[in-house]
């Protein structure tokens, strides 16, 4: 099920920690994403037409910010928006203008449209803060159905004395 912009609240159970990315259970997803910064995070929940519809992670267990929605299907697509400090100085730039991509998602899906949106300052000034919003111009993540029907499949068959195992070291193949 895809949540369309409209959808309003989405019901949020607390969900696990564990693991981390986009894990559907065949009933809804859970979600899960490390950031040891963060003052806030929200799940957005993309639709087709650009539309999104936000979801505030409430749960925090050893800097993994994580829920469960039940429903939420595989082909949903979806970011973070983390708030927190400001300080480049120190190598932190949160900005909830800026849509995330899951380090951990398992499927992406759209084109980087490269601009002024994408970056966290503006152009020409490294020591600004820009808040172009950035959903419209990344990629997203997309939810993935882990599970595979085995129907009509079967073992090879191959008997050991036709079997050849052949071994190589990927760097010098």
């Amino acid at each position: 099920m895809t949540i369309p912009a409209s959808a309003g609240s989405v019901q949020s159970w607390p969900g696990s920690p564990y693991p981390l990315g986009a894990t559907f259970d065949g009933s809804g997803t859970n979600f899960a994403l490390f950031s040891e910064v963060a003052e806030r995070v929200e799940l957005c929940l993309l639709d087709g037409r650009g539309g999104e519809t936000r979801v505030e992670l409430t749960e925090v267990d050893a800097f993994v910010w994580h829920a469960y929605l039940p429903g939420i299907q595989p082909g949903q697509r979806y970011g973070y928006r983390v708030h927190g400090p400001w300080d480049p100085d120190s190598g932190l730039r949160c900005n909830p203008s800026k849509l995330l991509l899951d380090p951990y998602a398992k499927a992406t899906t759209g084109e980087i449209r490269w601009g002024q949106s994408l970056f966290a300052y503006p152009l020409g000034d490294p020591d600004g803060r820009n808040d172009d919003d950035s959903a419209a111009d990344t990629i997203h993540g997309v939810v993935v159905n882990p599970f595979f029907d085995w129907t009509g499949d079967h073992p090879p068959a191959i008997p050991y004395k036709d079997t050849v195992i052949y071994e190589a070291h990927v760097k010098g193949l």
